[in-house]
């Protein structure tokens, strides 16, 4: 049988190739017969270029049809597909391209001599541009190969692409996954997330990442569904498109925009079954708004390159359904665990255990509440880091869980609360501080947008729990001091918790899927900590 992840979702394409895949902003229609031929086109070209299974194909380009098309074509040929961020300058392309040594590369025009450069420094072989436009080199090159291509088999433990993490601190990884990973993660969503003939997604988020390139289109192909294709996030299109789509799936901020809309509301909604969030933390005001306006429960879920998703809230939206300011339960086939410092799941006394069944995953944690690393295992959970098997041995555990990096707790029935990344932790005085514990508290005051707790270098404490505080764009958000919040939160926690110092500001710096970059902000106000 083979196991290639285009067979997979190819044995879902509708029977009739003229069913429509991708809806373009200017009207235009990609049928699921256009992608079966021009990914054929595709893959065709890449062989003729003399790319052997197993190779790699990088792709730094914007979003468009043709550039989904060439991810599925990659995967088709039995190659290794690696996307990268558009926003990627000279020194970041130079080490991706050195590292993973791809067979080809493909880039946008405006890149092509840079391109050349470093592709020629990285012995890459192959060098063809796709614009925004979905035209270019790579699309006059694959004209005049055959439609036909029989999918090259592929077992489930061959790799099928190859993502960079963010590299905040130290050189980047590339996270391998399989066919059989990605497989697994698309399975386990279209069954749990209920898709049914007929949905429509509307698809704002970036391809070039885990969320819009493997859950939202391979949830969509894999049900043979359309997809309204948009370049990125717009509120007001958001708003012009919703009433036509059954299921949106985005980033905290896109919620926040479309909260702004004072048109939005349960008129908007009213097709939509399901609205799911993810990539960085959804704050509990936005879901309870949200709630409110909409009618709608937000689907909240947890995961990461390293292997797509690892908990979702439950599909039934009721009291004992999706919850807010957390992500829910361990999806089918995964399992979880909450480790305290010692590497020992539980503390010893009262250990949790809530069995898998065949619709949810399994937990072991400490006493409900308690907070600790969390780890996973699961036939979605990648393989290791391209070119570092020193760091995937450090990355999992003797037992063969992965570490996430992330602090988190579970309710006494299995329901996932994370409390932010381990490398934000905040140890003052030798006190452990969860950052995520203060910023609830913050952002809950009047005038305050969102915040963000993090440690600074202090010569007393080693660091110094601090906020940087977003406010609001009204007179509560003007009235707001550093005196006053502290005052506002110091009666409501340890004394040891209470930020030393807060900075009032406009904006967080985010990343391109939404996550406020604290490393940034460590970076930003340190050198300000002897004021």
């Amino acid at each position: 049988m083979n196991q290639n992840l285009y067979s997979l979702l190819s044995g879902h394409f509708p029977k009739k190739p003229a069913a429509p895949c991708m809806i373009l902003p200017d009207g235009r229609v990609w049928t699921y017969g256009d992608i079966e031929r021009a990914s054929g086109r595709m893959a065709n070209l890449i062989v003729a270029l003399g790319l052997q299974p197993g190779d790699r194909v990088a792709a730094q380009v914007e979003k468009t049809p043709e550039a989904l098309v060439l991810y599925l074509a990659a995967i088709r040929a039995g190659m290794v597909f690696l996307p990268l961020n558009p926003a990627y300058q000279r020194h970041e392309l130079e080490y991706f391209l050195k590292d993973a040594k791809p067979g080809l590369f493909v880039c946008r025009p405006q890149m092509r001599a840079l391109a050349d450069e470093l592709a020629g420094k990285a012995g890459v072989p192959n060098v063809l541009e796709l614009d925004d436009a979905g035209s270019g080199s790579l699309i006059a090159a694959a004209a005049p190969q055959a439609d036909g291509f029989a999918t090259v088999t592929r077992e489930a433990s061959d790799l099928a692409a190859i993502l960079y993490t963010s590299g905040t601190t130290g050189r980047s990884k590339g996270a391998m996954l399989t066919h059989g990973n990605l497989a697994h993660n698309a399975r386990t969503l279209h069954s749990y997330w209920h898709f049914r003939p007929g949905d429509v997604l509307l698809h704002m988020l970036p391809i070039f990442h885990v969320h819009g390139l493997f859950v939202a289109c391979h949830c969509i192909l894999q049900n043979g569904s359309a997809m309204f294709f948009e370049p990125k996030f717009d509120a007001a299109r958001a708003m012009k498109l919703l009433p036509q789509a059954t299921v949106f799936m985005g980033v905290p901020t896109y919620y926040v925009r479309l909260l702004l809309d004072p048109g939005f509301g349960r008129v908007t909604c009213r097709n939509i079954r399901l609205f799911v969030s993810g990539s960085a933390p959804l704050l509990k005001e936005t879901f309870d708004e949200f709630k409110a306006r909409s009618g709608h429960t937000i689907l909240e879920r947890y995961g990461m390159t390293e292997g797509g998703m690892f908990t979702s809230n439950p599909y039934e939206a009721g009291e004992n359904g999706r919850r807010g300011g957390t992500v829910g339960l361990p999806l089918p086939g995964t399992e979880l665990r909450i480790v305290m410092r010692s590497g020992i799941p539980g503390d010893g006394a009262g250990s949790l255990c809530v069995p898998g069944t065949p619709l949810r995953g399994q937990v072991t944690a400490a006493k409900p509440g308690v907070v600790g690393h969390i780890q996973v295992k699961g036939d979605n959970v990648f393989v290791g880091y391209w070119g570092m098997p020193e760091k995937t041995q450090e990355e999992f555990t003797a037992d063969g869980w992965f570490k996430t990096g992330d602090m988190g707790s579970l309710s006494a029935d299995g329901y996932v609360t994370i409390s932010g990344r381990s490398k934000d932790l905040v140890i003052t005085g030798g006190l452990n501080v969860y950052p995520k514990e203060i910023e609830e508290l913050i952002d809950a005051m009047p005038g305050v947008m969102e915040s963000a707790v993090i440690g600074l270098p202090h010569p007393d404490f080693g660091e110094a729990v601090t906020a940087v505080v977003v406010r609001q764009k009204n007179a509560e958000g003007r009235a707001l001091t550093e005196s006053g919040i502290i005052a506002a939160i110091k009666d409501k926690l340890a004394n040891f918790k209470v930020p030393k110092w807060v900075y009032l500001v406009d904006e967080l710096p985010r990343n391109t899927m939404g996550k406020v970059q604290k490393n940034i902000l460590r970076k930003t106000y340190s050198p300000m900590t002897s004021r």
